[in-house]
């Protein structure tokens, strides 16, 4: 029996109107990756209006966009020898202190240079597997262009009990920012929901309904003349949270492209985030552990320009 086909259909809106077809679908189908879906309009897998087109092609208000995805093949995902700057490591779990540009786990289209290779060579077979072949030992990520602690699970007992702390917001989690502008209040706390992007779908945005709590403290470590150096501390972990909520503040992460200014004055690779400290019950042990990972060479650097 052939396994079921993968169909996707969307109407174009007026604010999509004359973007390229390729762009459009990488806001429609966050899943996928843009040079995956430009593979995809290449084979033929989307009409508009029951069409072909190219992947330069235009759209036009209330086309009809028919996305069909071939079937999922498990991939091999293979270990790779890349270097691991490791805070802490047990039976049960390990922190990293992942760099800047490496990708948490593989997605379509990117199934190498990411923190699971890493992991699968340097733990081998020591990994949970509850998030699937894809994720073995991935409890959380972070952003590819976030720097910082993030912790893997080498077995099953040890990730539930990892994800039920995250659940319930128990685990000490506190980054450190570049924002634009200069905070007016040495600190405080934003309280709002999140949720997708209304029109940009691979956004995500402060919203009034359909969108779920996220509260991030903030406090303030330095004034700089057009910047400010901040600590975040969540209190839960939406997706883009910090990048979401201090954008919304008017206050955008430097460095962020994406919910801040198209242009940045330095050059950076994505935004300054880096997740410093990453508190958590051990699974096996019940005590707190806490690891802290020292600021990237680039971060340090920037602050030194800025002051």
């Amino acid at each position: 029996m052939s396994e079921a086909l993968t169909e996707f259909h969307f109407v174009v809106t007026e604010e999509m109107e004359e973007e390229r077809i390729d762009k459009c679908l990488n806001e429609l189908v966050d899943s996928l990756s843009r040079s995956y879906l430009k593979k995809l309009l290449c084979d033929g897998s989307v009409t508009i209006n029951g069409k072909l087109v190219k992947p330069s092609y235009r759209v036009k208000a209330d086309d009809r966009i028919s996305l069909v995805l071939p079937p999922a093949i498990t991939p091999d995902i293979q270990p790779e020898d890349i270097p691991l700057s490791i805070l802490y490591e047990d039976s049960d779990v390990i922190v990293i202190n992942k760099p800047k540009g490496m990708v948490a786990h593989p997605a379509p289209g990117h199934y190498s240079g990411t923190l699971v290779n890493a992991l699968m060579f340097h733990c081998g077979k020591e990994l949970s597997g509850i998030n699937g072949v894809m994720r073995p030992g991935i409890v959380h990520r972070i952003d590819r262009d976030t720097t910082g602690s993030i912790i893997a699970c080498k077995n099953d007992r040890a990730h539930t009990e990892i994800a039920r702390q995250l659940k319930e917001h128990s685990i000490t989690r506190c980054y450190h920012a570049i924002v634009c502008g200069n905070l007016k209040e040495e600190e405080g706390t934003i309280r709002t929901l999140i949720g997708r992007h209304p029109s940009e779908r691979k956004k995500m945005a402060v919203v009034n309904c359909n969108g779920k709590e996220a509260i991030t403290h903030y406090k303030v470590l330095k004034h700089f003349n057009q910047y400010t150096y901040i600590e975040c501390r969540l209190e839960t972990g939406r997706t883009h949270q910090i990048r979401v909520h201090m954008a919304y503040l008017g206050h955008p992460l430097l460095g962020d492209t994406v919910y801040g200014p198209k242009s940045c004055p330095f050059r950076l690779e994505g935004q300054t985030l880096h997740a410093k400290i990453l508190g958590f019950h051990h699974p096996s042990t019940g005590c707190y552990l806490e690891t802290d990972a020292p600021l990237p060479e680039y971060f340090n650097r920037l602050l030194e320009v800025l002051d």
